[in-house]
């Protein structure tokens, strides 16, 4: 599957866009100004996107690697 599939679904069923997650992980402390905090672990972030949002462990990866600038 390609990320830009990942995505897509991830939109299909949460509603939610990368930059819709990347607002939320800064409220939850886990980006700051757009950027990943340096003490905060993928694991952190990937349990966090399970739990709340039922997401697979890949398409919770594919966030992550939202955050860290990836878009294609």
């Amino acid at each position: 599957m390609s990320f830009q599939a990942y995505i897509n679904n991830i939109k299909l069923k949460t509603g939610k866009t990368p930059e819709e997650f990347k607002k939320l992980a800064e409220a939850k402390g886990f980006l700051k100004e757009g950027s990943l905090v340096e003490t905060v672990k993928a694991a952190e972030i990937t349990n966090w996107l399970k739990e709340d949002f039922e997401l697979g462990h890949g398409h919770a990866m594919a966030i992550f690697a939202a955050f860290k600038g990836k878009t294609a």
